[in-house]
């Protein structure tokens, strides 16, 4: 079997997480965009880099707080962090992917450019109300706050996917892991 890297996407609060903890389950490589960013802010160049253009470090730790409340409300900062991180992240993930079928958790990946790096992609779709409720309860953020920051995402409901794979979360955990297995799979 011939290499392939699989990125899972999705808009925020679509259960991305979910699909890489049920890969991870079922024996998967399965790497996180997410965690490889935790990563990247302990090199000591990118926290430099961050605290020039945003004032965000303190006492050499970054305020993400702080952070999130200047690119999430705009769009050029967000732009600006993402040229500072994005390419660090990605070059880290792509190396560590090294088993003949690896998947990568990327949340930005249509925004980012970053599909043609991938095999294939996985697209976890859920119902709009659905995400925000999900990530307004696991991130204590208000309304307004989850959808600033779903309008600075790939709008994954208007855009054709039809080159992609889909899975819908839309039942409970059992539900999205028979859905992930088949999609497995099929991978295989």
């Amino acid at each position: 079997m011939k290499q392939s890297k699989i990125a899972v996407t999705g808009g925020i609060g679509s259960g991305k997480s979910a699909v890489l903890h049920i890969l991870r389950s079922l024996g998967m490589q399965a790497l996180s965009a997410d965690e490889e960013y935790a990563a990247v802010l302990k090199d000591s160049s990118v926290l430099e880099q961050i605290d020039r253009e945003f004032h965000v470090v303190m006492n050499g730790a970054l305020d993400r707080r702080a952070l999130s409340a200047i690119v999430f409300s705009n769009p050029t900062a967000l732009s600006e962090l993402n040229l500072i991180t994005h390419s660090a992240i990605m070059k880290r993930i792509l190396s560590k992917m090294t088993e003949p079928l690896s998947f990568a958790e990327v949340p930005l990946l249509f925004e980012g450019g970053f599909a043609p790096l991938f095999d294939g992609v996985i697209v976890v779709m859920r119902d709009k109300e659905a995400r925000i409720a999900s990530v307004m309860e696991r991130s204590g953020l208000k309304r307004e706050e989850v959808l600033n920051r779903m309008k600075n995402q790939f709008d994954y409901e208007k855009n054709d996917l039809s080159a992609h794979t889909l899975i819908w979360n839309d039942g409970d955990l059992q539900s999205l892991r028979r859905k992930v297995e088949c999609v497995l799979e099929a991978y295989r």
